[in-house]
């Protein structure tokens, strides 16, 4: 009886170790951002408005799937860095009817450098301002037309501005318009300049209506070595002024309890 007895009593304690390292496995699988400490901006320069030469089809289904924000399995890490794209649109455009333009108390700034600034007000990192040697025109229809031939020649604008070193960064948000459903050509420059192997990239675009399109797969296959999160922040043109709420849920589902 006393054998028995303690046959049992070892096989309950089996059983309770094994519930427990189970419940630690599962807790350190759910990786997500840990809050860092406020920096100095790596670049303050300010970028004026963008616009969407989006194709008018809408892909609703990638842009539902991209909209989602619950927690996401990235790995911990202490630097962020928040790095968008932006080009001026100085003339015709309504910055209170929502077209491409913000009006903030430091000035008017394009739709995704507000994005990029919320972002930092709610997880700190650095800002950085991805520009190009060349000047885009300034009118919205030229632009509409410039856009669209630098992607019809597959060009690679040059870079004005450079990241001193990534070593210090472990999370790279990546803001950019939604360009003829497409990534701006100054993005393939940015990404094939960089290796972002061991980096988690977090994408967040502006948009006239067609979402992330299927520029997530495009940063996926632009840098195949790096975690490239599918849970990016979508931001329609028109609710952009808005949208420090819808930021401010998006980055909080991302962080740790």
């Amino acid at each position: 009886m006393r054998r028995m007895t303690a046959i049992l009593l070892a096989a309950l304690m089996v059983v309770a170790l094994a519930a427990c390292g189970s419940s630690e496995q599962n807790q350190s699988a759910q990786g997500v951002i840990e809050r860092p400490q406020q920096t100095e901006s790596t670049q303050t320069q300010e970028n004026p408005v963008e616009f969407e030469a989006a194709a008018q089809q809408s892909n609703d289904a990638d842009q539902q799937e991209n909209n989602v924000t619950e927690n996401t399995e990235v790995p911990t890490g202490s630097n962020i860095l928040i790095a968008y794209f932006t080009v001026p649109e100085t003339d015709g455009v309504d910055t209170v009817a929502g077209a491409s333009r913000v009006v903030t108390d430091n000035g008017v700034v394009g739709n995704t450098e507000f994005i990029a600034m919320e972002i930092q007000k709610n997880l700190g990192g650095d800002l950085f301002a991805i520009e190009t040697v060349q000047e885009y025109p300034g009118s919205h229809d030229p632009l509409l037309e410039f856009a669209y031939n630098e992607k019809s020649d597959d060009a690679r604008p040059e870079l004005s501005t450079r990241i001193e070193s990534l070593d210090g960064y472990d999370y790279i948000f990546i803001g950019y318009p939604n360009w003829n459903a497409d990534l701006p050509m100054p993005l393939y420059t940015f990404f094939e300049e960089y290796d972002f192997s061991g980096k988690t990239i977090i994408p967040f675009v502006t948009h006239g209506g067609s979402g992330f399109s299927g520029t997530i797969r495009t940063i996926q296959s632009l840098e195949p070595d790096a975690a490239v999160i599918e849970a990016g922040l979508s931001i329609s043109r028109n609710s952009v002024p808005n949208a420090q709420a819808d930021v401010k849920s998006w980055t909080n589902s991302l962080l740790a309890d």
